[in-house]
């Protein structure tokens, strides 16, 4: 579109899945058991947050293992050295949840598709015609899908990733109203990183792979 700058696409398995599973783990090891899981029950992006410490070291072994099987992103990011760093990793896309322009600058350079956040629709356009690869809208559960129809108004071509708050439901809600994807937490993990059941987590991703294979 004319007068937008040239954005990196999302990557192919996120792009194809529209489902991204936002990893909380209380450490890094922690993530191996559970990925595993959501990777067998067919989730094939992963974005694996800052907030859990020593992410980023840990990402080459990740990738190693799972790599060829999904999308690991990485979470949370507010500086640019984070960015590079992330970048440098090997992370497949970088997601953020503020609006700050350096960030996206530093992805873009970096070569990294980047997903940043916000909640208005200035933050949201202002991110979109920066270059961002989509946006995300965080918390969406304080909005409702028919947020991206109201966006879609004035701003046609922008997408969209929600994001806080998002169940099975809402999440099909969402991608019939044009998501690009939608990202889940809490609702899909449930207990999994506190010791709770693999067998109920690999359920609970089906649930959700199928919730998002059924809106095509």
């Amino acid at each position: 579109m004319t007068g937008e700058r040239a954005r990196l696409p999302l990557p192919d398995a996120t792009a194809r899945a529209r489902l991204i599973v936002v990893a909380r783990a209380r450490r890094a090891e922690d993530y191996d058991p559970v990925l595993e899981a959501l990777i067998d029950a067919g989730i094939r992006s992963v974005e694996l947050t800052l907030t859990t410490p020593g992410t980023i070291e840990r990402l080459p072994r990740l990738l190693e293992r799972f790599g060829g099987d999904a999308d690991l992103g990485i979470g949370t990011v507010t500086t640019t050295e984070q960015v590079r760093r992330a970048a440098d990793a090997g992370a497949r896309y970088l997601v953020t949840p503020i609006s700050v322009p350096e960030l996206l600058t530093e992805a873009v350079a970096a070569g990294v598709p980047m997903v940043p956040g916000g909640f208005t629709p200035t933050e949201l356009f202002g991110s979109w015609s920066a270059g961002a690869s989509a946006v995300k809208v965080f918390p969406a559960g304080r909005l409702g899908a028919g947020y991206l129809k109201d966006l879609r108004g004035p701003f046609p071509g922008i997408e969209v990733v929600p994001s806080g708050g998002i169940d099975r439901e809402s999440a099909a809600q969402w991608l019939a109203a044009g998501a690009a994807a939608v990202s889940v937490g809490g609702p899909l993990l449930g207990d999994a990183f506190q010791g709770g059941d693999l067998d109920a987590l690999r359920e609970r991703a089906r649930g959700f792979v199928a919730a998002a294979d059924g809106v095509r």
